[in-house]
Parts: C-alpha cells; structure tokens; sequence
C-alpha cells in the first residue's frame, strides 16, 4: 500500500533530511515513526501525500509513483488520503460544521449528501453537539477532533498524522489516540509521527524509529526475527 525503496531526501539548503529509507505499510495497519526532532519524520509524511518528491529512490502509495509522477495524479491520490496535523489548520472564521463541509464541497460531493456526512463524522469523533461552535470555543482535543473528521471526510485508506497530540494535555492526548486507534479498528490504516514515548510503549503497535534520516529501528523485523531467537 505504502513502500518507500532507497529513498533519499535532500534539500537545497539544509541538506540530508533521508537517507536511503526502505520501508513498507500495509493495508490497514498502524505505524509509530518516533526520533528527535530532525531527525525525517515529518519529511516522510510528506512524501507519502507527495508534498514532497525523493531526490533519489521511489515511495509508492496505492499504487501512485514518485517517479515521473504528474499534478494530476497527486492530486487524484490526496483525495484518497488523511492528513492531520499538530496544530490542527481550522478555518477561524468557520463552524466546526462548515470547517468538515468544507473538505467534501472542495472534492466535488454533491450538495444533498454533505450535511448527512458531516453529521455522521461529527458522531464519530464525539463533536456532535457541537457542530455550530467555533474553533476557538473548543478545547485542543476537541480542535484535533475536528481535524481528524475533516481528514475522512474523503474515507481516505490512509490517515497521516504529524503529531496530532503534540499541543494536547495528557487526557485529551488519550482520547484522540483512542480515536485514531477506533479509525484504524475501521479498516484505515494509521501513519502517526510522535515525540510521545510513553503512548508508544503503552500501545504495542508498530514502531519505525527514524534518526539522522535513517531507520535505526522497526519493530516488524524485531517480530519476524523472535522465532528464530527461540531456544
């Protein structure tokens, strides 16, 4: 679904950001990527929705290609994709409603099926009731909330999230990773970037540790080898 082959990233003015990264995701599954800060993360995420475009090796995504890839396809496959970010990117001057109606209206959805799908996505991340407030009347968990109901709105098969509790206390952080936890349940598969060391211990899920642009760790080769260290 996702796999990165070889993959270097280098910017102009700051140089390496990644290093030779191979990597897959697969279909419905949950990733941690954790590292300092600098170490690639947020780079990774963006190449994943093509914000960005390796400076050497291919990322595939649903089978989209970095290499000689067009505008017209990185758009078509962002509109398969989630993408949720730390410091959540609402519209101020909108409702709660109208910020999630706003992503499907930019898609194309036909006027009469968007109220009873915000609805329904409102309900799902536990905002229903507030649905006419603005963004500047809620708590940061429940702006993240927002943020994420916008980013299904388009039933992507991946949601990316750059450290989506990063600006969260410690319960507001338990319950959007509760509910990135019941999307993923759901069948869409999770890419979540976080410093948050104790949630990633906690959740048992699979973990890519970046460093200096590089993977120095993935938990999925720690499981596949466990058999074989068995006495």
């Amino acid at each position: 679904m996702i796999r990165f082959a070889s993959v270097t990233k280098e910017y102009p003015r700051t140089g390496v950001a990644l290093n030779d990264v191979s990597f897959a995701v697969n279909k419905g599954e949950f990733i941690f990527l954790t590292g300092p800060s600098g170490a690639g993360k947020s780079t990774i995420l963006k190449l994943i929705y093509f914000d960005e475009l390796p400076t050497k090796g291919d990322v595939w995504v649903s089978g989209t290609r970095s290499k000689g890839v067009t505008r017209k396809e990185i758009s078509l496959l962002r509109r398969k994709l989630g993408v949720v970010f730390q410091d959540f990117r609402l519209l101020e001057d909108r409702t709660v409603e109208q910020n999630v109606s706003f992503a499907l209206d930019v898609i194309g959805t036909p006027h009469e099926k968007i109220h009873p799908k915000v609805s329904r996505l409102l309900t799902q991340v536990g905002l229903s009731s507030k649905s006419t407030n603005y963004p500047r009347e809620l708590s940061g968990g429940e702006q993240q909330r927002v943020a994420i109901a916008r980013a299904l709105a388009n039933d992507p098969f991946v949601l990316v999230a750059d450290e989506p509790t990063g600006n969260l206390d410690e319960r507001a952080t338990r319950g959007v990773f509760q509910l990135l936890r019941d999307i993923n349940a759901a069948g869409t598969a999770v890419v979540m970037a976080t410093h948050n060391l104790e949630l990633v211990k906690r959740a048992d899920l699979r973990v890519l540790e970046i460093n200096r642009g590089a993977v120095v760790f993935d938990s999925a080769d720690e499981k596949r080898r466990a058999p074989e260290m068995t006495p």
